[in-house]
């Protein structure tokens, strides 16, 4: 397969570039040509693959919410353009994804992402893949009209000291899915820290923010009910004062404080864990009110990540004080508090551009290899996290967006962006990206509901739900007071227990179909999902 690229970049006179020409095979292909010193502009190549109209494409989306199943030839990915621009700035809709930095064609035919990408016929699987992002993320392109995957280092604007400059690290093979993944995670070298599968509560999508010492506490007491020793209780957003501000927790909602909870959660058998947003800050937080020199800046603004909380920006983990400050949080966390595991949410405000020293990816990397030094030993979730920089660092994590106590969000909300809260969406990325869980770490496909309450899933979402993220998933956390469950509730969340158990799982996905068979107790069983 020859693999025609360009090197542009300038030297202080001008724009100069170089064209290769290589031929990859399948395995690692390391294409490291010799450059001067210099500012690199582009890197860019193109392979010409001829497809069929029987194809499916599957492209990694940016980070963890980004929405990504497989793709027809000749389907579109959309992002929030149909919006005025003005509700686009309002709101940071672009600060979530890769919009910023990635061209979207908005048009059929056209397919986008980064890091790794395969075309699948049946049950043959053609991979190319990244095995370094370091120097900047991959991002792959496919143009069903042309027969042409572009293949582009996003490192513009890095300066390179001279010598070999790792253009591109490939990684290319075909055959049988389990077999090409595995192939591609040896060549990477990386292992999963943990293969132990856990199951649990999260706070959030019953209660939200309104937590308080007596919720937790009522709902640890339903909880210890039906979860097992050594499940996790996990106490998600909304114990702190304002986002940013770690060190205590609102005294209104925690009068005593998290470590007599922690003390709680730990005699009934538990883990304890709780969420944190690291490398951010909200609008009305003390850091930012008392510390705006801690802020990530670009072209002389702080940098906004979205709208969440009435609005957050993006800490700079290169400033002192914000590094001596987060080392506090996770000694209080740990140390202090007790706990067991952290959420680690909204990660890809550490590493939103990069500079000449580093690309976004470089520092992205550097931030996950950071927060594993700070946490050590202890268990870590990623979430809103780019998704190949946290390889082998994270023990769990994410690889969807939220999901939503109805189906598919308000119609006004479905052309928000790719990483919008959709309970349809994160169970299709549960199901298209579940060749991470058990080689990078083990995946979380966010949680499922029993409950009748509270809630506008149909019966049969519910079942699609649950089934999924027990078949898929090595983090299994529900959002209900499981106190309140049914006998027939309970005796479905031992079900989906069981469901863990299952054997030759195989997802049959053609055109808009999408269904998964597997075997329990001897048995075949069938999931029509859409």
């Amino acid at each position: 397969m020859i693999f025609d690229y360009t090197i542009r970049y300038y030297r202080g006179h001008g724009p100069e570039e170089i064209k290769c020409s290589v031929e990859l095979r399948p395995g690692a292909n390391v294409i490291a040509p010799e450059l001067p010193k210099g500012k690199l502009w582009s890197v860019k190549g193109t392979l010409r693959r001829s497809g069929s109209d029987r194809e499916r494409i599957f492209i990694n989306g940016y980070q963890t919410w980004t929405y990504c199943p497989e793709h027809g030839r000749w389907d579109k990915i959309r992002s929030f353009k149909p919006l005025p621009k003005t509700l686009v700035r309002h709101f940071g809709l672009d600060r979530y994804g890769d919009y910023y930095f990635v061209d979207y064609p908005e048009s059929a035919g056209f397919t986008h992402g980064e890091s790794w990408c395969y075309f699948r016929k049946g049950a043959h699987y053609e991979l190319f893949a990244s095995l370094d992002e370091r120097p900047g993320y991959t991002l792959f392109e496919y143009d069903a009209h042309r027969g042409l995957l572009t293949v582009e280092r996003d490192c513009r604007g890095v300066l390179h000291g001279g010598g070999a400059f790792h253009a591109f690290d490939l990684f290319l093979a075909a055959g049988a899915e389990d077999e090409v993944f595995d192939a591609w995670f040896r060549a990477l070298g990386v292992k999963p820290r943990t293969t132990e599968k856990l199951t649990g509560y999260s706070s959030w999508y019953n209660r939200y923010q309104k937590i308080s010492e007596k919720t937790i506490l009522e709902d640890l007491e339903g909880c210890a009910k039906v979860l097992r020793p050594g499940d996790l209780f996990q106490i998600d957003d909304g114990f702190e004062t304002a986002v940013g501000d770690w060190l205590d927790p609102d005294l209104k909602k925690f009068p005593n404080g998290l470590k007599p909870i922690v003390e709680r959660i730990h005699e009934k058998g538990l883990k304890a864990g709780l969420w944190l947003a690291p490398f951010v800050a909200q609008k009305s937080s003390l850091i930012l009110r008392d510390h705006p020199d801690w802020l990530l800046r670009h072209e002389g603004e702080p940098w906004r990540c979205g709208s969440n909380w009435g609005g957050f920006w993006s800490l700079d983990i290169d400033h002192p004080r914000v590094r001596e400050y987060l080392q506090k949080v996770f000694r209080r966390v740990f140390d202090d508090w007790g706990f067991d595991m952290v959420k680690l949410d909204f990660l890809y405000a550490g590493a939103p551009f990069g500079n000449e020293r580093e690309s976004r990816a470089g520092r992205m990397m550097r931030a996950m290899e950071w927060l594993r030094e700070l946490c050590g030993d202890k268990l870590i979730l990623g979430c809103g996290v780019p998704l190949m920089p946290a390889f082998g660092l994270v023990d769990y994590c994410r690889i969807s967006c939220d999901v939503g106590l109805d189906w598919n969000d308000r119609p006004i909300m479905q052309d928000v962006n790719r990483e919008r809260v959709s309970t349809r969406q994160a169970i299709g990325n549960t199901v298209f990206r579940r060749q991470l869980n058990g080689r990078a770490w083990l995946n979380d496909p966010d949680v499922f509901f029993l409950r009748d309450d509270n809630l506008k899933l149909s019966g049969r979402e519910k079942q699609i739900l649950a089934t999924v993220n027990s078949l898929f998933g090595g983090l299994l956390l529900c959002s209900d007071n499981m106190g309140r469950y049914t006998p027939e509730a309970e005796a479905a969340y031992r079900q989906l227990l069981r469901n863990r158990d299952a054997e030759d799982i195989r997802v049959l996905a053609e055109g808009k179909g999408l269904s998964v068979r597997y075997r329990l107790d001897g048995k075949e069983h069938f999931l029509r999902i859409e």
